[in-house]
């Protein structure tokens, strides 16, 4: 029996005005599903919901669960800048039927306190149907969700779990903190093969939407305890996480994906694509031309 429990963070595929690209979702999806990935998050950070219009935000949720089919677990994003937007978000979401979790982070661009962030997840687990996780990543909100206010929210009946952005120093000594039956979900993508070693076994990151194949290779590995290929594979996701940056993350994703066969742009304006001379510059990296052989 598996042990290892993978969900990528997909991206949203869009079409030239920043509608939902419905071939581009079906490809990638298919991707996910078809190389043993466990579950999807839809409308993360990697699929850029802050960005999206409402009508592709909601064309992107629906077609997601319709194109899953009971394939895997489906999780969304609904965190928004304020507690009414998100709550605009979470009514939206309890319309549909197939949502297995609702994951909403800190509200972000103003800094909130501990207290605030309190009365922010309990009021959205009070209004959501679907299971509500808190979704801590500091870097990008400015709202850090200490572990003394998870340990509180953890008592919500709603609020069944964590993903975690953060240092893994935090996240470890939240793992501790909470019920056994609290869900902490872990997003290291360098760090996936010592953090299995080390009975840590839920991952979520947007880097598994990109290499499922490989992802699955590393978990299978590992729960054969085969660390050496586990590591293998570890440092070919690495490899390609390292690179992104060089390129942009979202026009290095466009890239990626469109080769690998998805249609659609994978970063709305005023995120700009690659030109034909950086689109073959990244094609050339050799961890780029080994995740397409692959």
């Amino acid at each position: 029996m598996n042990k290892s429990y993978f969900i990528s963070a997909i991206c949203s595929p869009l079409t030239a005005t920043d509608s939902l690209h419905e071939e581009g979702l079906a490809s990638h999806l298919d991707a996910q599903w078809n190389n043993g990935i466990h579950g999807i998050l839809v409308a993360g950070t990697m699929g850029l919901m802050q960005l999206l219009k409402d009508d592709t935000y909601e064309a992107l949720c629906r077609r997601s669960i319709e194109l899953t089919e009971g394939r895997g677990e489906v999780m969304i994003g609904a965190g928004d800048t304020s507690l009414s937007r998100t709550l605009a978000r979470v009514e939206f979401l309890n319309s549909l039927k197939g949502v297995d979790a609702v994951v909403v982070l800190s509200p972000f661009f103003m800094s909130f306190s501990q207290t605030e962030l309190f009365d922010y997840f309990t009021a959205v687990a009070d209004a959501s149907k679907a299971p509500l996780y808190l979704y801590d990543v500091p870097h990008w909100t400015r709202s850090k969700i200490e572990l003394s206010t998870v340990v509180r929210l953890a008592e919500h009946r709603n609020i069944k779990g964590i993903k975690c952005s953060d240092q893994f120093v935090s996240t470890r000594l939240l793992i501790d903190a909470v019920p056994d039956d609290f869900r902490v979900i872990v997003a290291q993508p360098l760090l996936v093969d010592a953090l299995l070693k080390f009975e840590v076994h839920e991952h979520l990151d947007g880097m598994f939407a990109l290499a499922p194949k490989w992802t699955h290779a590393l978990g299978t590995a590992a729960d054969q305890g085969d660390w050496k290929t586990a590591a293998l594979y570890q440092r070919k996701i690495a490899q390609l996480a390292a690179l992104l940056p060089k390129y942009g993350v979202f026009p290095a994703a466009t890239g990626i994906l469109n080769a690998q066969g998805t249609a659609g742009t994978f970063g709305p304006r005023p995120y700009l694509m690659l030109n034909q001379q950086g689109q073959s510059q990244l094609l050339a990296e050799p961890i780029v031309k080994e995740l397409l052989s692959a």
